[in-house]
Formats: C-alpha cells, structure tokens, sequence
C-alpha cells in the first residue's frame, strides 16, 4: 500500500491536504475565546493495561533518543520487518491495512458467493463487479473482445473534429489523454460550480521523468520505451511498428512535460485560478474546442471556466494542428490500453509490472485478491463501504473520536490565542475559521446512490468502464446544483485522513481510526501521540501555505495582515530550509518547497496534540507505565506510527513527486524544533535531536 500520507490530491493539486501518499458529519462545537475556555476531557481511562498501544520490542536501545529518535522508537521494528517483495515500502500504515484487508476480503468474497442477492442492489453490484475482477479465466477467454469496440472509435477519427469529439466523449475511455476536466467548487465562490480545466496526458509520474538527464531518469525513460514497445507488439503492431509508435508516444508526452508546470509551482494556488470565458477560450484554444467539450458533457450552460495552467492549454492547442493525425491516434490507443489494463489478459498486466518493477522497486506483483478489492474500493467504495462499517466500526468508536477532536480543536484557541507574533484582527479571523471546521468522522451521513451504474459478471472491462463513467457523470451533474456538502473524498476503510479547504472540513475515515493509531485499550499519551496528532495535522493544513489562503467559508480570500502573512511565510521558510537539508540518499535532497505544507502540518498538528494531552489527568498525574513517563509514552506513540522502510527506488519517486517527506524526517523534524520533547527525553544542546535556537522553528 501506499505509505500513510494523509493525503493530498484530487480536486485540485491543493483541494486536500491530508495526512500519506490513509461517517457522520458532527455538528460544530462553538469555543469560547475567553480565559479558562477549552478545558479538556479525557476520552480513554488511565491505568491502560502495560504496554498497550506502545510495542516496547519494537523499541532499540542501542540507539539514543536524543542523537535518532526514529531509530530509537522503531529501530529494532525497522530489522525485524523487512519489506515483502510485491511492497515498495511496508510501515505502520501498512499493517493496520492488511487487517483491515483481512476483514475487506471475507466481506467480498461472501458477497461474491452470493447469488441471491436482488438486482440493482448494492451487494448485487458489490458482489458482481469483485467477482468479475477475480475471474481470471474469463478475461483470457475474452482477450480484446470488449476493448476492441474501443480501439475501433479511435481508428475511425479521420481528423481534428474527430479528435476533439473522442476527447470530449464521457464514453471514449481513452484515459489520461492530453489533458483533465470536471467540475470543481469555484476557489473564490465555493457555494457554486465550476468547470477545471487542467494539465494532463502523462503516463510517468511527473513532468521530470520526461526531462531529467540524470542516469536514473535514463533509465526509467528506458524501460518505459520497452514497456510501450511490447504492449504495441501484443496489440498486434510489427516489431519496426512498435517502435515507431513507442517513439510517438514519448515523443508527445515529452511535450507535454515541458508544457507542464512542475509540482512546487503547482502548490501557487493563486497562479491557478485563471477564469476566461468560453468566447475567449474559443478564440484562443480553437484546436481544443471548448464549446464541443461542454455539449458534450451536458455543460452546454457554461459560460465561462478556470484554467489551470494557460501555458500549457497554449501549447496543447499548438498541438492538436501541427502533430500528424495518425500520432494523436496513436497516442490515444495507448492511454486507452493503459486505462483498460487491469481488466485485459495476464501478459498485459505482466508487462505493465515489468516498468513498474523499475519505478516502485517492487519485486512480486500484488496478488489478484488485492488488486481487485482496491479496484472494488475505488468503483463502489460507499457501497462496500456500508458492510465494512458495519463490521468494523462500532458507533462508541465515532464518539471516541469526536471527544479527540473537540480537545484538539479547543487546545488550537488556546494557542492562536497566545502567539505572540500574530496580531489581534488575524487572531480573530483564525480562531473563527477553526470554529467553522465541520468534522467527519468514520463514514458518510448520506451515503452515495449508486442505482444507475449496472454492474454484471459478464465483463470486467466493462465493470470498470461503467464505473469510470458513472464517476465522471456524477462529477459533471453537480454543475448548477447547490454544493453537497455531505460529500467525502475517501471510502470507510481508506487507512487516511484529509483536510478540504474549500468545504474548510476535517475527515477522518474509519479505516485510521484503529491501532497504533487510536486504540481504545490504551492510554490516553497514546492515543494523543497517535490519532491526536493525526487529527492536529488536518487542523494545521487549515493554517499552513496553503490552507490559510482560504477564509472560515472556504473560500480563496485573503484573510491575513501583510505583516502577519510575512511573519508567517518567514517562520515557513525555516522549516524550508531544514528539510531542504535531510538527504536520505546519496545526492537526493528532500524538497522544502515541495513538502512545505505536509512539514507544517506535522509540526504544528504535533503541538497541539501535546498541548491538548497536557491537560488530561494522566498528563497532569505523572504516572509511569513501562518506565516511560506520559510525555514520553506520548513521543514514542508518534514516532511509533511513521515506522517505514521503504526502497531507494520507492524513496526516489517519493522526493521527486509526493508532497510529504520520508518518514524519518516526518519523524526528527517536528521533534528537532520542540522543547517539550528534549525537556521529556533529558536532550542537550548539542545533541542531534535539538536543533540550535537560532534555526529552530516554531509557528504554534
């Protein structure tokens, strides 16, 4: 699985900003702002059974907490636990979601098994579309028999209308091409609807890959080229041909890349809201046709739209008249194939392993069973979701996590209230945008209808491209409709949390809400240092780079003093600048800017989760359990839940395109800037783990 983020993605680059690159909504609890508001309630009792929540054996004393205290808290865990072969990297994160796999597997295969079910009902649909992933016989029976009708829409274009047509078609399936489009909340307005349109059209996984000339980046360029090169050949091309289209394909998408604007320039929110309307973007994008784009997608209303990035919609339009025809064909019929890949026969997916060998440094392919319940998760996910829920998360686990968030939420007032860089008007306009954060918990109030996607056992091709459709249709009818903000980004077992700045919202999926990150046999330093902090992240994206560019409403507006943004975006660039310093491989530097909003959010969502843990009984009794005291079972349970190793080939993807840093350096940099950790663990100057008072950063 991919490591615990609490993630970043979506809408847009910046819509959520979340924890790893893994549900009622609770009514907002109004904090008083006066002396003595904010007092905290414990949610778990003390004297917790020894050891709860805390593995001591994964501790390694070898190692001293004041020079590595990632090593120390999870040295002897980091030995024991080498990364399995179909894994990049295997953590934390990656245990709970293999339990939380065990429960998702006997769920689907008993609906699987089940044939009763009635038609149109979700365990009908849930049942049928798991089934038709594990059906492995029948996708090699099948070959290209349900891909073809496809493939054929392609070689019937016959020019650029044709082509702008395919592109526009919700049913053409042609992946990833050129660019994305749906419909977004307007940034400036975010009780309405806007049409997105944005950069697209790569297969690796960022613009760099395309233009890098370091020897690694030559060398996933090359088994790129033998990745498009052999699936050419199985789709029936001579092996000149398959060359030649290969070529052609990353030919394309090299321009593409250098259109594209890179991931730190991405994180520029501002730069991205560039509305034109569709009388202009016809008279400066004729070759993209927008007109055709929105008849075709039931968006004839439009009158206007956001363009991300008009740099690259410029050269796109260059494009789509001076790139031969049968190059654009091309192209598609590859993004096509990829789309379509999990659902073709077994050399497809082999092939497509092979590169992806070379990327993650994986060495086993997943298992059919895992490939199949994510693809599950992402088609159907509410309404797998609602069985999982109902097994694995008891409604006393909702309110449990509620009390947490409301001690976190109250302790925040309490620290916006005593910075002492902040002025008075920016003090108030905080606090009443943490008031204004709504808070869901576990699962959806209102679950997603999903009556009009038809699922069979005949194809899974077919299941996966009526659930792309259906997804893509529900994103489009949202146009003209009021904003729902019921709505959630993750699925229930999804091992995640997010932060929505548009909806100002914190999310938090059951799937996370278990062990080591909340357990409710634990002490209460545990699950602060666990879930506390996780909750505290998501709060803190709410006022890092990015997050406090939007108001209470959600709304992109400047809600800040000159002076106070300055001061902020000054104590920013420290923790810039210290990650920009961490090196986890030879040459390979973390990016500050790139990984600017998640290090804040660790840092700060660390803060107030201690500053929230302070105030519980076991805080203030001082009781050991192992021989840790409260503050530092609290350090351990943190450092505890980022436990990761990871491969230099997974590490080098993670530094060029994720915004959150490695692990260890999730771990170290937050506890380098607080005194409160050295204070706990007798730490000195000097050590390695204290960083000198000049660099040292604090914003909270």
């Amino acid at each position: 699985m991919k490591q615990l983020y609490l993630a970043k993605s979506a809408t847009l680059t910046i819509a959520l900003l979340g924890l790893w690159t893994g549900m009622a909504q609770a009514q907002n609890t109004k904090l008083k702002t006066k002396s003595g508001a904010g007092k905290v309630k414990t949610t778990v009792p003390m004297g917790s059974p020894s050891g709860a929540g805390i593995s001591v054996a994964n501790l390694d004393p070898s190692v001293k907490p004041c020079d590595d205290f990632y090593r120390y808290a999870s040295g002897t865990w980091l030995k024991n636990n080498p990364i399995p072969d179909a894994e990049s990297s295997w953590g934390a994160g990656s245990e709970l979601a293999r339990n939380n796999r065990a429960i998702s597997l006997r769920i689907l295969n008993q609906a699987a098994a089940d044939r009763t079910a009635k038609p149109g009902s979700n365990a009908q649909k849930v049942g049928d579309f798991y089934a038709s992933a594990m059906d492995s016989a029948a996708i090699e029976r099948a070959g290209l028999k349900y891909l073809q009708p496809h493939l054929d829409k392609i070689e019937a274009v016959k020019d650029l209308a044709g082509v702008q047509r395919l592109l526009a078609n919700p049913k053409s399936h042609v992946g990833n091409s050129f660019y994305g489009f749906r419909v977004i909340q307007d940034l400036k307005q975010n009780d309405v609807y806007m049409a997105f349109f944005s950069q697209g059209g790569l297969t690796l996984p960022d613009r760099d890959y395309y233009l890098k000339d370091d020897a690694r980046s030559k060398t996933i360029r090359a088994a790129y080229q033998t990745y498009l090169v052999n699936t050419f050949k199985m789709l029936g091309d001579s092996p000149a041909t398959a060359e030649k289209n290969a070529a052609t394909v990353q030919r394309l998408e090299t321009r593409l890349a250098q259109a594209s604007r890179t991931r730190v320039a991405m994180r520029d929110i501002q730069a991205m809201y560039n509305k034109r309307t569709v009388a202009q973007l016809t008279q400066d994008y004729p070759n993209l046709n927008f007109p055709e784009l929105l008849k075709l997608n039931g968006l004839g209303s439009v009158q206007d739209l956001v363009i991300a990035q008009p740099e690259f919609a410029k050269e796109l339009n260059t494009m789509m008249s001076s790139e031969p025809l049968a190059d654009q064909k091309t192209y598609m019929r590859w993004h096509l194939v990829t789309s379509a890949t999990p659902a073709l026969p077994k050399a497809y997916v082999d092939e497509a392993f092979n590169f992806n060998k070379v990327l993650s440094g994986a060495k086993q392919q997943l298992p059919r069973t895992r490939r199949a319940l994510a693809a599950t998760d992402g088609a159907l996910g509410e309404a797998f979701g609602q069985l999982y829920v109902d097994e694995a998360f008891p409604p006393a686990a909702k309110a449990r996590a509620k009390a947490l968030v409301e001690n976190l939420r109250a302790a925040y007032a309490e620290r916006i209230q005593a910075t002492e860089w902040m002025s008075a008007s920016t003090k108030a306009a905080a606090l009443k945008k943490l008031n204004a954060f709504v808070v869901k918990i576990g699962y959806p109030d209102k679950w997603k209808d999903y009556s009009t996607l038809n699922v069979s056992r005949e194809s899974y091709l077919n299941n996966m491209f009526a659930a792309a459709e259906f997804a893509y249709q529900e994103n489009l009818k949202k146009y003209g409709k009021p904003v729902d903000r019921t709505e959630w980004t993750m699925t229930p077992p999804t091992v995640n949390a997010y932060y929505n700045p548009v909806l100002n919202e914190i999310v938090f999926p059951a799937g996370i809400l278990q062990p080591p990150f909340f357990d409710a046999k634990a002490d209460d330093a545990v699950n602060y240092g666990g879930i506390g902090s996780v909750i505290g992240h998501e709060m803190t994206h709410g006022f890092d780079d990015q997050g406090r560019q939007f108001d209470a409403q959600g709304n992109l507006k400047d809600w800040w003093t000159k002076e106070d943004a300055d001061k902020f975006m000054a104590k920013a660039a420290v923790v810039g600048q210290q990650f920009d310093a961490y090196s986890p491989l030879d040459s390979v530097h973390v990016n500050g800017k790139l990984t600017m909003g998640e290090n804040l959010a660790d840092l700060g969502g660390l803060t107030i989760a201690y500053a929230a843990f302070m105030k519980t009984p076991q805080a203030k009794a001082g009781q050991s359990i192992d021989s840790f005291t409260p503050q530092q079972r609290f350090f351990l349970a943190y450092g505890q839940i980022w436990r990761r190793n990871q491969r230099p080939e997974s590490v080098r993807q993670q530094i060029q395109t994720d915004p959150h840093s490695p692990s260890q350096y999730r771990t170290i940099g937050p506890l380098q800037n607080m005194p409160e950790f050295h204070t706990a663990f007798d730490c000195k100057e000097g050590d390695k783990m204290v960083r000198p008072a000049a660099t040292r950063a604090k914003i909270w």
